[in-house]
């Protein structure tokens, strides 16, 4: 390990042979508004890229849906060739259509298309790691995801991808997917005000399977929001800075990936999510969620 991914917040973990640091970073913001289309600052982009291998992070989630392929060709002309340390993370199983929306496509001529497509516009020869996204724009959907995740274990076999996790799942369908073949993480909407997965992922730390929460600010009503502005004002940070430090000291296999098209947030971000929360401040915040 390097002395810089060690000195970022949550120092490291290990997704199946490949060892990241606990904060990573989310590339979707990159492209177009509504992730739809190039950036408008391109070079502001690129400089992103660099500064989050330049500030020691080793993880970087990415999809060949974002822009479509914006993302994968930023990150491809920004740091190729990779550092040896860096684990690019991509997922499969929806597109975007016309109309900015995310419908699913997880027919296995989709998902080996998809990943085709994310080796193409990444430049490389085999993805460290593809997450089959499930359910809808709405979240989760009850169902069975043998049929696609059999497919990506099919490719998997290929030497296409070394390893494979599960997006926007149930509970049930995380362990359909583990009866199939083993998943390294699952990444699911999760934040302070929004704890369903609660008992999923003390599951997961127990079997060392990392979790991956989107939107960690989404979904507060406005009281929960106070509540956590209260206890932000007080430490003098931002409520942002609040809720990853939370997020990181929640469980030692949640994962982060904040995404920012700015240099200066994403330095920001690393910072804040830095902040030691005491027993007492924890105990504040994990009220928001119950």
């Amino acid at each position: 390990m390097s002395t810089l991914s060690t000195s970022l917040p949550g120092g490291t973990w290990t997704l199946g042979d490949l060892t990241v640091t606990r904060f990573g970073y989310g590339a979707m913001q990159l492209a177009g508004p509504g992730v739809m289309g190039p950036p408008a600052d391109r070079d502001g982009a690129l400089a992103v890229l660099r500064e989050v291998i330049d500030l020691g992070i080793t993880h970087i989630d990415t999809a060949a849906a974002y822009g479509p392929r914006v993302t994968n060709q930023l990150i491809h002309e920004a740091l190729r060739p990779y550092p040896e340390s860096l684990h690019i993370v991509t997922k499969v199983g929806a597109i975007r259509d016309e109309h900015g929306g995310w419908p699913p496509a997880r027919q296995p001529e989709d998902l080996r298309r998809a990943v085709h497509e994310n080796l193409e516009t990444l430049g490389l020869e085999v993805l460290d790691l593809v997450n089959l996204r499930l359910g809808n724009a709405q979240g989760p959907q009850p169902g069975s995801l043998a049929e696609p995740f059999e497919t990506l274990v099919e490719l998997q076999q290929q030497g296409l991808i070394r390893h494979l996790g599960v997006s926007n799942a149930t509970a049930e369908q995380v362990a359909q997917a583990r009866a199939i073949a083993p998943i390294v993480c699952v990444q699911n909407m999760y934040n302070l005000a929004y704890r369903q997965d609660d008992e999923l992922i003390d599951e997961l730390a127990e079997e060392g399977i990392a979790y991956v929460p989107f939107f960690p600010l989404g979904g507060f009503s406005p009281l929960q929001s106070s509540a956590l502005s209260a206890v932000a004002a007080r430490l003098d940070a931002t409520p942002m800075s609040v809720a990853l430090a939370w997020l990181l000291q929640r469980s030692p296999n949640i994962l982060l990936i904040p995404g920012t098209s700015s240099v200066a947030h994403l330095r920001e971000n690393v910072a804040g999510a830095g902040l030691s929360l005491s027993d007492e401040e924890l105990a504040e915040l994990d009220k928001i969620g119950h």
